[in-house]
């Protein structure tokens, strides 16, 4: 079929003449991809789906309780916009007792239709064509995408190992400070699993004030904590003078679907992604609104959220360091952040060398049908979820032990 007018009309940032020509299979679809061929070659293995991103159970039900008493009240059934102070009221109470921050309702929150839908419309509050935003990888991209749509460039700062999975602030040119109007951080980390302390996020505003920035902090795991306490960026003195923080019950409180969170920190700020937000959408359901106020109300569906995942990540690690890896437990979150191997031994005498995370991760989709997710970006790593399908401690160790029999077979070089 020859190409019509239209083929020419789009827009330079999705590529424009050649949108959807390209014949690049981005990692998600390759994962995507190799889960089907795995699962079509061996029918009777069932896949151990370990990179979902995403909760496995169902929101709490009181939550469901109070979405469905929401529905059927009429006053909900119209445009939400920026209001629903019930929500905002909620969010600040959150935010005192979770991580001892004050924050007003009036002024410093507003709701957001998730992280994701926050992270692209908060660009449109600060770049211009040429200015510069400076994103931490391995990490979410959207902020990054959309500062690039709207003519802006992206620095990528890496995050290593050896500085605890932290951006190393004082590497950042001159040339690129002086452009630069924002820096993106997401603690604790996707993918690394990482958590910033209080003494970096103060680093950060420090850093940020000397240097004109704007901090973006995507703070979506940053409840989940294990054995410390929550950290938030506004827990360091004068961070709501530069920062933004985003949060969300998608993870929190199982929410994903719900598409539920709040922007808060900096009144001018706020104000102003309100100002593009309002121009952008018309508003979460109010119903929704007031049954994730009815979730925030009760912080101990966070704890045990949390305890599920640090007790899933201790029979994890427990497996994988006794076949050889090194993964060390992070601080909060569901994500185990791991070198690939350089190798693998089989018992049939077969010898698989990865050279790429992306290596190691399609040949356990292939041989074991356990899935990951690879990351690349600041060397050869790859990523364990422990959002895995189980109810119940019991059927929790029964998929552990499952990825340590599937595993077993092979061993490991580094």
């Amino acid at each position: 079929m020859a190409d019509s007018y239209i083929q020419q009309l789009f827009a330079e940032r999705i590529g424009g003449a050649n949108y959807g020509k390209t014949n690049a299979i981005y990692k998600f679809e390759k994962i995507k991809r190799a889960k089907r061929a795995a699962k079509a070659a061996k029918p009777d293995v069932p896949l151990i789906d370990m990179g979902v991103g995403e909760p496995d159970e169902m929101a709490f039900p009181e939550v469901v309780e109070a979405l469905y008493a929401a529905a059927k009240d009429p006053a909900n059934r119209g445009y939400a916009d920026n209001g629903g102070m019930d929500f905002r009221r909620a969010a600040a109470g959150y935010m005192k007792a979770v991580f001892g921050v004050e924050m007003d309702p009036e002024t410093e929150i507003i709701h957001s239709i998730g992280s994701k839908a926050a992270l692209s419309i908060i660009p449109n509050c600060l770049i211009n064509p040429g200015d510069v935003v400076i994103m931490t990888v391995p990490g979410y991209p959207v902020f990054g995408t959309h500062a690039k749509y709207l003519g802006g460039e992206v620095y990528n700062l890496e995050l290593k190992e050896q500085n605890n999975f932290l951006p190393d602030l004082s590497s950042i040119p001159e040339d690129i400070l002086r452009r630069a109007k924002a820096i993106v951080v997401n603690y604790p980390n996707n993918p690394t699993g990482a958590s910033a302390t209080r003494e970096f996020f103060k680093q950060l505003v420090d850093f940020a004030k000397k240097n004109s920035l704007v901090v973006i902090s995507d703070a979506a795991y940053a409840s989940l904590t294990f054995d410390a306490n929550a950290v938030s960026i506004f827990q360091v003195e004068g961070a709501k003078d530069v920062a933004l923080e985003l949060h969300s019950l998608s993870k929190s409180h199982n929410m994903t679907g719900w598409r539920i969170g709040w922007v808060c920190g900096n009144p001018l700020l706020v104000k102003a992604y309100g100002d593009v937000k309002d121009n952008t959408d018309s508003g979460q359901f109010l119903g929704i609104q007031l049954a994730a106020a009815r979730g925030l109300q009760d912080p101990s569906i966070t704890r045990a959220i949390a305890a599920k995942y640090s007790r899933r990540m201790d029979l994890l690690v427990g497996v994988l360091r006794e076949l050889g890896f090194s993964p060390k437990k992070p601080n909060a979150g569901f994500f185990l952040y791991m070198p690939a191997p350089k190798a693998a031994v089989c018992a049939d005498g077969s010898r698989k060398e990865f050279s790429s995370g992306e290596d190691f991760s399609q040949w356990m989709i292939s041989q074991h049908l356990i899935s990951t997710v690879p990351w690349d970006d600041a060397g050869a790593y790859v990523r364990f979820s422990v959002t895995f399908e189980a109810h119940g401690e019991s059927a929790e160790r029964e998929v552990v032990e499952e990825i340590r029999r599937r595993m077993s077979s092979c061993r490991y070089e580094f």
